[in-house]
């Protein structure tokens, strides 16, 4: 399968990826990964990027196509991915298409999470996130059993600046004008699904395995 996850920022995207990537033995794509490790790694596409996204801003279809072109060139992403995070313009879901008719191979599925704004401003304000480690936490909904500290590794738990108030209200301002056009693009092609966002985590799991099979 060669799904892509889509749904506005706070949607729970990450933490339903992680669990597919398990279930389904997929490689995962997440742009988001990619520019921070490339940042983390001082190569000038990660700097770059990161200058967008602190601001809660898009990262330029040239930085993000190429990114996302590199990766799904490796071996481990022939046989089947997870892509979160890309496309967020209709301009890069083009780019995609033509990435993927050059190996040969097409999407299975588009699925979206669809979730209330006020329940995205209460998920992302509250985000906490490993420093070490990468996990995810959340202040009310999945706190850490010591404060500011990873459950997993002990490392210590931060707000990222793209989960600060101004730079998410922004990033949604950015999706509803910008990323909610690609839902009608894979709409009309006949492999988009939507999935009620507002369930518990395990809810939305099993709406997701459900819409997969529709399609696989």
């Amino acid at each position: 399968m060669k799904i892509l996850l889509m749904g506005p920022p706070g949607a729970g995207k990450g933490s339903q990826s992680e669990k597919l990537v398990r279930d389904f033995d997929l490689t995962s794509i997440s742009t988001g990964e990619m520019f921070r490790e490339a940042n983390r790694n001082n190569e000038p596409l990660g700097v770059e990027a990161m200058k967008f996204i602190n601001k809660g801003e898009l990262v330029s279809d040239e930085i993000t196509n190429e990114i996302v072109r590199k990766r799904l060139l490796k071996p481990d992403a022939e046989r089947c991915f997870l892509l979160d995070g890309y496309p967020r313009t209709v301009e890069q879901a083009k780019a995609l298409d033509e990435m993927l008719d050059e190996m040969k191979s097409k999407l299975t599925a588009v699925i979206n999470i669809v979730v209330d704004k006020q329940a995205i401003l209460e998920r992302m304000v509250g985000r906490r996130v490993c420093k070490s480690c990468g996990s995810s936490y959340h202040l009310s909904f999945k706190p850490p059993k010591v404060n500011g500290q990873c459950d997993r590794c002990g490392g210590e738990l931060y707000q990222r600046e793209d989960d600060q108030l101004e730079s998410v209200k922004n990033r949604l301002e950015i999706y509803e004008s910008k990323t909610k056009p690609i839902i009608d693009y894979y709409a009309g092609r006949g492999i988009l699904r939507n999935v009620n966002g507002m369930q518990s985590f395990s809810e939305v799991y099993e709406d997701i395995k459900k819409a997969l099979g529709e399609v696989a």
